[in-house]
């Protein structure tokens, strides 16, 4: 396998990576050319939407090729093209061989949620601590534990364990309703308007062993002693008077996938229905819960 490195500013980035795309790239990925230097700029988004710019002010793009030929092919194509006139050519290099899996794997270690509950890929040994855990591997839905969101969600399910009925509204990988039926749950749906999604949520339940029940967002049906959305901000609002109706008296709401500075507009949102207030918070991400 061959790559090769390319420098662009911003505004040919999404040209640049059509551009090679179309000269048969195996992939090709974007860096910040002045990362770990003053001219640093991070690039934040919220998690499942675009990066709020296609690149940086000086992109570094690396495209793998299948072969070196097809490497020299595509940096002689571009070198001859209007566009390409801000762009420069950096290199061209062999990739050195190695065992992709097992980097890939490496990237995942066991997350702590509590000193006694953790989530633990396949691959690893359950740190001795574990008393309780939650399987699961990288895979194509969101949660694996590694974002606040999904640490904030667990860490309440920790300590409210014994919940009746539990909907999961936005299940992604499955792993709080997952959570939820270690922590005693009675009964768990968990929805999505993925079908990947609810795919990922059965499999990941049946490795780790717990029944629950897992469909598009019809199967959410009824009343719930606690329901949990992790999502983001703006469908949250949206959806206020449906999550809402789903709440037994005397039950729960917990809400993540909000950032501090949009804690007032989901307080104003849930008004109407409940008292929304922050009870947790993480790396700029807030838990926000309701007793209803």
């Amino acid at each position: 396998m061959f790559e090769l490195r390319l420098m662009c500013p911003e505004d040919r980035v999404e040209q640049l990576s059509d551009a090679l795309d179309a000269l048969e790239a195996l992939s090709v990925s974007v860096e910040d050319a002045d990362a770990h230097t003053d001219a640093e700029q991070a690039l934040f988004g919220e998690p499942g939407m675009p990066a709020p710019k296609e690149g940086w002010q000086r992109s570094r793009v690396i495209a793998l090729f299948a072969q070196e030929a097809l490497a020299r092919e595509a940096a002689d194509i571009l070198q001859v093209q209007d566009f390409f006139s801000t762009c420069q050519v950096l290199g061209l290099g062999a990739v050195p061989e190695q065992d992709w899996v097992r980097l890939t794997q490496s990237q995942f270690a066991p997350v702590e949620i509590t000193p006694e509950f953790w989530i633990v890929p396949t691959w690893h040994e359950p740190p001795a601590a574990a008393s309780k855990l939650i399987r699961l591997d990288p895979g194509l839905a969101f949660g694996t534990g590694t974002h606040p969101t999904t640490r904030m969600c667990l860490r309440w399910i920790a300590a409210h364990p014994g919940q009746g009925k539990v909907l999961d509204y936005g299940c992604g990988s499955g792993i709080l309703a997952i959570g939820a039926a270690k922590y005693g749950a009675r009964e768990v749906v968990a929805v999505d308007i993925d079908e990947a999604a609810v795919q990922s949520t059965l499999l990941n339940a049946e490795a780790n062993q717990v029944r629950l029940v897992s469909g598009l967002p019809e199967r959410a049906v009824g009343v719930f002693d606690l329901v949990l959305a992790n999502i983001l901000a703006t469908p949250l609002k949206v959806l206020a008077p449906l999550l809402r109706s789903h709440v037994a008296a005397g039950g729960h709401l917990v809400l993540a996938g909000i950032l501090e500075r949009q804690a007032e507009e989901l307080i104003a949102a849930y008004a109407p229905y409940c008292q929304l207030s922050v009870s947790d918070a993480e790396d700029g991400w807030i838990l926000m819960t309701a007793s209803v």
